[in-house]
């Protein structure tokens, strides 16, 4: 029997690698991946820009960290599903800017969410001596979502997959996908819209206990999507 490794593409399967790779030492440091106590969501996830844990370098090393076994498994299973594809259409180069690009836009937006949250809270985009404890404590019952977004590092793959996800959708919009818990396949060109929607509902919502950044993901498909049109790709006919 072949394996079912044997045609993965190179830039997935690289990748597959180094996000595992990253995500070991979060196995060694943690058994709860606490990102307080977890050094790799510390120094390497994604935080606010005024965040006194800030640094440049995580709009890229954010994408390789990663919060729970559930939070790589699911992220790595579709890019094991879906990345292939798409990279053996566009070419390693281009799903390589693809998916770094969308992963980059993915921050960018939710960093811009977060800036938009503390601007309702403080009436500014940032606060002074943010490494204290105090600091929050002048904003009242908004202290805790305040000191949330400041110390909340953001983690994992999903935004730049959310990029991969829409231009499978855009390239094979009639492909027939099995979802769990429907017995008939659907086609790309309805799940994928139906999946945005439920990720802006719940960004929108900010439902209690809910800690994902639904607004990265919904960052990382508005790339893919202009990605994609803008480099003029379009589906192939062999695929309908």
């Amino acid at each position: 029997m072949a394996s079912p490794f044997s045609n993965i593409s190179p830039v997935v399967k690289n990748l597959l690698i180094i996000n595992i790779l990253c995500f070991l030492p979060s196995i060694y440091f943690t058994h709860n991946f606490d990102p307080v106590m977890d050094p790799m969501a510390l120094h390497f996830g994604a935080y606010y820009f005024n965040s006194p844990n800030f640094g440049a370098w995580q709009i890229l090393t954010y994408m390789f960290v990663h919060g729970s076994w559930t939070h790589i498994l699911f992220n790595m299973f579709a890019l094991f599903s879906f990345g292939p594809i798409v990279e053996y259409s566009i070419g390693s180069k281009r799903f390589f800017n693809l998916y770094f690009i969308c992963g980059i836009g993915a921050v960018a937006l939710q960093i811009l969410v977060q800036a938009i949250e503390v601007h309702g809270i403080t009436g500014a985009f940032t606060i002074p001596h943010p490494e204290l404890q105090q600091s929050y404590m002048l904003y009242g019952l908004n202290a805790q979502k305040l000191f949330d977004i400041y110390n909340g590092p953001i983690v994992g793959a999903s935004g730049a997959i959310f990029g991969v996800l829409i231009a499978f959708g855009m390239l094979f919009p009639n492909m027939e996908l099995m979802i769990m818990f429907l017995p008939v396949p659907i086609k790309a060109k309805y799940i994928i819209p139906v999946y945005i929607i439920i990720e802006l509902t719940l960004g929108l919502g900010q439902f209690g206990g809910d800690n994902v950044a639904h607004f990265a993901h919904l960052g990382g498909a508005l790339l893919g999507f202009l990605l994609i049109k803008i480099w003029g790709l379009k589906a192939p006919n062999r695929y309908y």
